[in-house]
């Protein structure tokens, strides 16, 4: 795929199934993600693959998350959160391991972990895998944000639920770019 259409074309897919994306393709994926934008050579950026049974611990961690944020969530809320590790083949945990430094701020380094995210969904989708970028409250828990070696000043970008399209990437309105840009003229 060229990859000016990638780029014109990337869309989330939530639909996933097997087989989750092959070795080499991961690879690719995580060499794109090797190239983000990084100021100050910090590679901030942490990536956690879990698949197979980790999954579900994976749901575990998430149903444990939603406990503490609302201790009287239900059975059915608390086995919904914990059946969201296994909508996907394979989960990918994007990280950032913030560091102080007189020269690049904590917001350039999170940015940079999240354009390594958006480089391994761009190497995905290029290899004819589908992905979705979510978050949500498990993301800021820091019962989870520990058990990927996190710590308090780190965060965690998003989990990138991974494998083959089940369906087409829903259609999208998309804006166009006169909707968000403007000359500037001081």
């Amino acid at each position: 795929m060229d990859a000016i259409e990638l780029l014109k074309t990337r869309a989330s897919n939530g639909k996933l199934s097997e087989p989750a994306p092959d070795e080499e393709s991961l690879h690719i994926a995580l060499e794109a993600a090797a190239r983000a934008p990084d100021h100050g050579t910090l590679r901030p950026w942490r990536v956690h693959l879990v698949r197979g049974a980790a999954r579900e611990r994976l749901g575990e961690l998430m149903a444990g998350a939603l406990r503490r944020k609302n201790p009287d969530a239900s059975a059915e809320e608390l086995d919904k959160t914990r059946k969201k590790a296994l909508r996907a083949p394979l989960v990918i945990v994007v990280s950032a391991l913030l560091k102080p430094h007189p020269k690049v701020p904590e917001v350039e380094q999170l940015l940079a972990a999240g354009t390594a995210a958006h480089a391994i969904l761009l190497a995905l989708q290029a290899r004819g895998y589908a992905a979705i970028w979510r978050t949500g409250a498990p993301a800021y828990d820091p019962e989870l944000k520990r058990a990927f070696g996190l710590g308090t000043q780190d965060a965690l970008i998003g989990f990138i639920y991974a494998g083959t399209p089940a369906q087409p990437a829903p259609a999208l309105v998309r804006p166009s770019p006169e909707q968000f840009t403007s000359d500037w003229t001081g």
